[in-house]
């Protein structure tokens, strides 16, 4: 196993070459746009106001409407980065809220989406995965993508809840 000198040593490599900085920086920027274009589309929605970049394993934002919002609930928008790929992730407001859910969710056998395996140490109760492999060549193309995805998993959160 490398020390973690060595790895510094390689990161710093990495980001003298100039990729790593440039595409990170790009991939962050998407981000954001995508952020305000949905803030900007959906103004009774809920958009946080500001980004998690987190450290390099996951970045995200959350984007969710009032009928989720007063059930403590919401929706994250996730960009994976060791599987490079984007999901939305129903969650809760704090750890009570996300059992209370993901124990309604798992008791009556919905399994339309991904449910977790367990609440602990992790921060979400359902998940899917929007875009495997985005095309980051065509941005409005995959803004669409994530757009329309987000909007029907939400809907179909918001109809199960409804009956539920």
């Amino acid at each position: 196993m490398e020390s973690f000198h060595e790895y510094i040593i390689e990161y710093r490599e990495q980001l003298e070459k100039g990729a790593i900085k440039k595409a990170y920086r790009g991939l962050m920027e998407y981000i954001m746009d995508l952020r305000t274009h949905l803030k900007n589309k959906y103004p009774d929605y809920f958009v946080s106001g500001s980004i998690y970049y987190g450290y390099m394993d996951m970045t995200y934002f959350s984007f969710f409407p009032k009928s989720l919002k007063v059930r403590n609930l919401k929706i994250a928008i996730v960009f994976i980065h060791d599987t490079f790929r984007f999901e939305v992730w129903l969650a809760g407001s704090n750890k009570q809220v996300q059992q209370k859910y993901w124990n309604l969710i798992k008791e009556s056998h919905w399994n339309k989406y991904h449910i977790v395996s367990t609440t602990k140490g992790v921060d979400s109760i359902v998940e899917y995965i929007l875009v495997d492999n985005p095309d980051f060549s065509d941005l409005d193309t995959l803004t669409n993508q994530i757009e329309i995805e987000s909007l029907k998993f939400i809907e179909d959160v918001e109809s199960f809840l409804s009956k539920n």
